[in-house]
């Protein structure tokens, strides 16, 4: 019996795999492992399909020195600088969203966390949001600490954002103006203020399978049930502007094992998607069962008609998933 499908009916069957068991999953037929794959999150999650938008709350000038971000201060790129935008815009831009049917809209800010005097700002346009819009508000504000934490709640929204990014292993070769374990201590703070917590990483980073393996495994630790993972595109002026892009069937595969690891979580596809000839479609028949639709931070994302055009042809419900 193929390693897939017994790994397949192990997950089942209610246990989980271990971390020597996913990784020889690198090397099984790609057809049989995604088909697998597909099986579990049919299993665990259904047909529902949680579909998000972002909106570039706060751009550029950040302190932090992600090798991959366009944003940061310490590369030169052509991204966009500006302060917090209004809560008018914030609103406008919501309603949107909401209007073409997405469930959730994220409020992303650069830089490493938000000052408390930017932290009530933010908490005006959530709570004008929840109130002329309705739709559920998730916050990426940076290492903020359980006391801001609870003001975003208390605002209105009900998720934070917080990508680990990579493994604790490979985090120092991708950033060292703060830490894996900073990450760490933001999720557990905000999961201590009540509110759910969305993280994942990017591939092709220079990152090995181990390394991926082991993000997904921190993950699990965490109890994260919302997993955004995107694909690198490398941007002009970063140090990773010459990394190789993965190709379709490297996040077909990434995709394929995550939900092996993770069965019930969203397996969410963000960033790069567009990077991919199908726009993802391959990987949501391999596990992948939530997006990120509409434009991303500092790069053209795609039309969320189309997206939903998509969920649909694919035999999804949109809904809120996970909490």
């Amino acid at each position: 019996m193929a390693l897939a499908d017994t790994l397949k009916k192990k997950v089942l069957s209610g246990k989980d795999v271990s971390k020597e068991e996913a990784l020889p999953l690198y090397g099984e037929p790609l057809e049989e492992l995604c088909q697998a794959a597909d099986e579990i999150r049919k299993y665990f999650c259904g047909d529902g399909f949680d579909i998000c938008s972002i909106i570039n709350g706060k751009s550029g000038k950040c302190t932090e020195n992600c090798k991959y971000c366009a944003q940061s201060a310490y590369h030169n790129t052509a991204a966009e600088e500006y302060p917090l935008l209004e809560t008018q815009e914030i609103v406008r831009q919501a309603k949107y969203n909401a209007d073409r049917g997405v469930l959730r809209y994220s409020i992303v800010t650069s830089g490493r966390a938000l000052s408390d005097f930017e932290v009530g700002k933010m908490c005006e346009a959530i709570c004008a949001v929840r109130r002329e819009v309705g739709i559920e508000v998730c916050v990426s504000f940076g290492l903020l600490n359980e006391k801001q934490f609870r003001k975003v709640k208390d605002a209105g929204a009900s998720r934070v954002h917080n990508n680990l990014e990579t493994s604790r292993k490979n985090f120092p070769n991708i950033c060292t103006t703060h830490t894996f374990d900073d990450k760490v201590a933001a999720i557990k703070a905000a999961k201590a203020a009540g509110l759910s917590v969305c993280s994942g990483g990017i591939m092709g980073l220079g990152e090995t399978n181990e390394d991926r393996v082991d993000m997904a495994f921190s993950l699990k630790e965490l109890g994260i049930k919302s997993v955004p993972i995107n694909m690198l595109n490398p941007i002009a002026g970063t140090p990773y502007e010459n990394n190789q892009k993965l190709t379709e069937e490297d996040m077909r595969r990434i995709t394929a094992i995550y939900r092996f690891i993770l069965p019930d979580a969203s397996i969410r596809l963000a960033g790069g998607r567009g990077l991919m000839p199908d726009k993802g479609e391959g990987c949501f028949r391999s596990g992948a069962n939530a997006v990120i639709s509409g434009d991303m931070l500092t790069t053209s994302g795609y039309t969320i008609e189309s997206d939903m055009d998509m969920i649909h042809r694919l035999g999804y419900q949109a809904v809120l998933c996970n909490g």
